[in-house]
Parts: C-alpha cells; structure tokens; sequence
C-alpha cells in the first residue's frame, strides 16, 4: 500500500510537469504565463471585474488591467458592462481560443482520460476529493502570498 509520504516525490515531478508543460504552452502560442492563465481563468469562471481576475492571479488590479488588455486586443477577451450593476465593467471570454490550443492539450488529455478512466468510483471519488482540497489550498496560499507582499 501506498503511503501519503511515498507520494511525496511523484507528486512533485506532476506539479513540475504540469507547470513546465503550461509554461512551454504559452511561449508556443504566443503569449505570457500570465495571458495564458488569465484566459484560462475567463473561459472557466465567466464574466470577472479585473480586481476578481487579479486576485485569482496573484497580482494587483492594474497588472491585471494589462494583461486584459493584451486580451481585448488579440480577441480571446471583451470589456462588457455587468448586467446587474452597470456602474461596474466585467471581462469575459469571447470563445476565441488561441490557435493550436487545442492540438497542444490533446497531447495530455487523451494519455490522462485513458489512466482516469482505468479508476473504480472509489478512486474517482478520492482523486476528485483531492483536486477539489488541492485547489483550495493552493488558492488560498496564493491569497496569503499576495498579502504576504
């Protein structure tokens, strides 16, 4: 049986992967790490004022203001104003993604489906309890980070 601390190790070399692959994802496509993410942020959560999307990157407001802009101008992002106060200005996702996207992340995708689909419910319930504590706690240190600076 495996143990939390032999996890230790292959945890690390995943956390690796997944940051060395993204990395290399954005310089391919043209973009920085920060544009790339934004847009990822956008496409999945929606409409976002820029303070909401800097805070999930990490950043101040005006940092964000610029990579929205870099967004806007390449057509993957839209200034609208928030239906339900028009005092306020969102940025949403236009579901324009960047050419080739979708070729690079087929590289992982379908090698993750096949072992993702080898799990028992047991496993997919352990694995999914996992993302959802590990994604806490990494938003949450990212939090402490910013008010860290």
């Amino acid at each position: 049986m495996t143990t939390p601390k032999q996890l230790n190790n292959p945890y690390r070399r995943y956390l690796a992967a997944v940051v060395l692959f993204h990395l290399a994802a954005a310089e391919d496509l043209g973009l920085t790490v920060t544009d790339y993410q934004a847009g990822n942020i956008l496409e999945m959560e929606g409409a976002l004022t820029s303070g909401e999307l800097g805070q999930r990157l990490g950043m101040t407001t005006g940092a964000a203001t610029r990579a929205i802009d870099r967004l806007v101008d390449a057509g993957y992002a839209r200034r609208t104003v928030d239906p339900s106060d028009r005092r306020r200005v969102v940025v949403e996702h236009t579901d324009l993604l960047p050419k080739n996207l979708e070729g690079l992340l087929a590289h992982v995708r379908a090698p993750i489906a096949r072992v993702v689909e080898q799990l028992s419910p047991e496993q997919l319930s352990g694995l999914q309890l996992y993302l959802e504590g590990a994604t806490t706690a990494y938003v949450e240190a990212l939090a402490q980070l910013g008010n860290d600076r």
